[in-house]
């Protein structure tokens, strides 16, 4: 599966947010451990011990005393395990005076009242009012300790920080990477909301992908693509409406030539005979008319309920030259035919051949007397070509294109009979099997018609 630009966007979209959570998370850790290494340097600094152990000597020591008293916490101490640690716990009452009689410094003291006011919880210090109001001061002096006696030094390794922090951290970065994902996705999905809507209303001029911006992902293509289907919307209604112009306009000639036939043959009943003559040539004009129409009708819906026939192409060319050019001979005109080579494919046979002779059967009709068509069909370049050259008055430079439409006669079709859907029925069956139609002006005058069909299936083509 092919990996689209919007994948990558989401791909780096997704990593960036990632890094940003990790960035945020690390400086949180480190801003943590700046604090932890601060608070450790104090009490480094302080004549204190700090440490773990410390701190629960100094709690225990506190809790023994607010219980039991003085008498408990000497009953307390003297139970300590000298043997296996130095007695390191200092209490000094209001006096000044040390429990057990040691000496400390007043520095000490004061250093140890002034960290018993603190709030933390692990302070080295705590000052402890017994029941008879006396106040005492629990600490173990830093000059005391050992730096061999584990956990009573002032390091100890910092805390890592809450799950708060990552929890936190992670959920605004994926609350602001979601927010900027939904608005970066919904902007052209509104956009494209908008342009349906106002085709459904009708306003076929609608084109979305001017609102897209520079996006160059799946969902601007999208927007390319829908432009395009606009486009093509456009043309086909406006080609139907022109067509419905068109044969109206083209039915209306022989339904008056109809009524008046008719009015003149209940005029004059005498005129009875040429009446129903000029009736039966006006309906079959309209039948004619009628069944063109239902050929465009079919080609311009691309039906494919035709069956395919390998065919030589070649062949078919020179068969239809054969007859066209026996019917040429009848109008003072000639029609020479040059083939060359084999071009078989897989046609549907009956609109080729119908492609063929009216390319074949308009040259003729434009062609004067005493001149003849040129019809070249050969097999080459990847493809079959028929080329099929007239002596006619040929085509305004700027009508080259228009005379595929349908009705379109250019300047001198009006002289000739016809509806101008021959050119328009010729262009819709070749551009159903894949292949093209162009004309041009000779250079010594007339018209020169090429058709070009690939000599391979349509639909393998697209493949």
């Amino acid at each position: 599966m092919r990996l689209g630009r919007l994948f990558w966007k989401f791909f780096f979209a997704f990593w960036l947010a990632l890094i940003l959570a990790g960035a945020a998370v690390g400086s949180a850790v480190w801003w943590h451990q700046q604090g932890e290494r601060s608070r450790i340097e104090a009490e480094r600094d302080s004549a204190l011990a700090g440490g773990p152990r410390a701190a629960m000597t100094v709690s225990a020591a506190a809790a023994v005393l607010g219980h039991g008293g003085v008498p408990a916490l000497r009953a307390w101490l003297a139970d300590w395990p000298r043997e296996r640690m130095p007695l390191l716990l200092y209490v000094v009452d209001g006096a000044g005076h040390e429990l057990l009689g040691r000496e400390v410094s007043e520095a000490v003291v004061a250093d140890a009242r002034q960290r018993a006011r603190s709030a933390d919880p692990r302070r080295p210090a705590r000052q402890v009012t017994t029941a008879d109001g006396q106040a005492h001061l629990l600490f173990i002096p830093a000059e005391a300790v050992g730096r061999d006696v584990r956990g009573f030094g002032p390091r100890h390794p910092p805390e890592p920080p809450g799950l708060w922090a990552p929890v936190s951290v992670g959920l605004v970065a994926s609350v602001f990477f979601s927010a900027l994902l939904a608005w970066y996705l919904s902007k052209p999905i509104r956009n494209l909301r908008w342009a349906f809507g106002a085709v459904a209303e009708g306003r076929l001029e609608t084109r979305v992908r001017p609102l897209m911006g520079s996006r160059r992902d799946e969902i601007a293509d999208l927007g390319g693509d829908f432009d395009r289907m606009a486009q093509q919307l456009q043309s086909l209604i406006g080609a139907q409406r022109r067509l419905l112009h068109d044969v109206s306009h083209e039915l209306r000639s022989p339904l008056a030539r109809l009524q008046a036939a008719i009015g003149l043959m209940r005029q004059d009943p005498s005129r009875l005979e040429a009446s129903i003559e000029r009736i039966e040539r006006e309906t079959g004009r309209v039948d004619e008319l009628v069944g063109q129409l239902l050929t465009l009708a079919r080609l311009e819906a691309g039906s494919r309920d035709m069956h395919e026939e390998q065919v030589d192409l070649v062949d078919l060319a020179a068969a239809i030259a054969d007859d066209a050019g026996f019917e040429a001979e009848s109008l003072g005109r000639s029609l020479r035919f040059d083939g060359h080579g084999e071009a078989p494919a897989p046609v549907r046979v009956e609109q080729i051949q119908r492609a063929f002779d009216n390319v074949i059967r308009n040259a003729l009709k434009f062609t004067p007397p005493g001149t003849g068509v040129d019809v070249r069909a050969a097999a080459g370049e990847g493809g079959f070509v028929l080329r099929v050259e007239d002596r006619g008055p040929g085509v305004a430079e700027a009508d080259l294109e228009a005379i595929f439409e349908p009705f379109h006669r250019g300047g001198n079709g009006h002289t000739t009979g016809g509806f101008g859907l021959g050119l328009a029925i010729a262009r819709r069956a070749v551009q159903a099997h894949g292949g093209r139609i162009q004309a041009s002006n000779r250079a010594g005058g007339g018209l020169c018609v090429e058709i070009f069909l690939p000599l391979v299936p349509a639909a393998l083509q697209k493949d």
